[in-house]
């Protein structure tokens, strides 16, 4: 591993690990096989597993139902060949204690935790996590996206609860460079420090101190590889790569909604999945957005 990248034992390697999208149909259903399509494709990458049930999931459209099936068909399709990292979501401690230990039964290799659905003071969300990891026997961490989802943990309170836990083993950010830099310098060796924002800044992101990064499976082949070459010590030419890659990255990261339209448009036009429909609140697709989602695709190529 290159700079300060981190791994711990028993936890799931460095590197990039594809958030996975919900495809829905054209009444709004959950469909199933785009999940198996997904992991199919990540798998034939670089990349260090996969991951699901976060905000390219759209979990919070979802119900505990369909979670669980999203949770067993991936678990099933990956049968063990790499390592599995789920979102937690739940308003209650106890529903996120009973989705953690049905994503250990299907094998996961680590958790995180999102914060609920309605805000709570930062002494409060302290307290809601803390009673989940001390209930959870797995390597397990939390989501901290205070700009996406309206609130979180600071730096100095993330870094406390980090070092409270011994099982506290992953961080999963949504920041730039600098400031994970700044989180990397003081938290625990123990504990791996994830980005996301569809993969922007990424070499100086693992500069910064991160393990890897958890952008969505759009462009897997590419942010995987772009890790792969500076892991192996060719950083000019990572940069080279992520150089040829920033043009989508900005398209796709101007906000949630944008990201979850576009982004999951360019991972169906990659993948050839039909896109199907949507489940409000999503944003609706502009035809110069489409245009440019398509010039996307036909620069990247197909990802299976």
């Amino acid at each position: 591993m290159t700079g300060k990248q981190k791994n711990s034992s028993g936890m799931a390697d460095p590197g990039i690990y594809p958030m996975l999208y919900a495809f829905f149909d054209q009444r709004g259903r959950l469909r199933k096989d785009p999940f198996r399509v997904q992991v199919d494709a990540s798998l034939s990458t670089h990349a260090a597993g996969v991951a699901i049930l976060g905000l390219g999931t759209e979990v919070s459209k979802l119900t505990f139902e369909e979670r669980q099936e999203v949770l067993e068909v991936v678990a099933k399709r990956i049968d063990g060949r790499k390592p599995l990292l789920v979102t937690i979501y739940g308003d209650t401690i106890t529903e996120q204690i009973e989705f953690s230990k049905l994503a250990i039964q299907n094998g996961a290799s680590a958790l995180l935790l999102q914060p609920p659905s309605h805000k709570m003071d930062e002494l409060t969300l302290i307290d809601f996590f803390s009673k989940i990891i001390d209930a959870v026997d797995c390597p397990i961490g939390v989501q901290n996206a205070p700009e996406f989802l309206g609130f979180g943990l600071s730096n100095k309170n993330l870094i406390q609860i980090a070092n409270e836990h011994e099982n506290f083993k992953i961080a999963k950010l949504e920041c730039n460079a600098v400031n994970l830099a700044s989180v990397a310098s003081e938290i625990g060796d123990s504990v791996m420090i994830f980005n996301g924002r569809c993969g922007l800044e990424l070499p100086d992101n693992l500069r910064a101190g991160a393990s890897g990064l958890i952008p969505a499976i759009d462009t897997v082949d590419k942010t995987s590889e772009i890790f792969v070459e500076f892991n192996s010590g060719n950083e000019e030419w990572a940069d080279e790569l992520y150089a040829e890659l920033l043009p989508v990255l900005c398209f796709l990261m101007q906000g949630i909604p944008h990201f979850l339209t576009y982004g999951k448009m360019l991972a169906a036009e990659r993948l050839r999945i039909e896109l199907g429909g949507s489940r409000e609140t999503a944003l609706a697709a502009t035809e110069f957005g489409k245009a440019c989602v398509r010039r996307f695709a036909k620069r990247l190529g197909p990802l299976n």
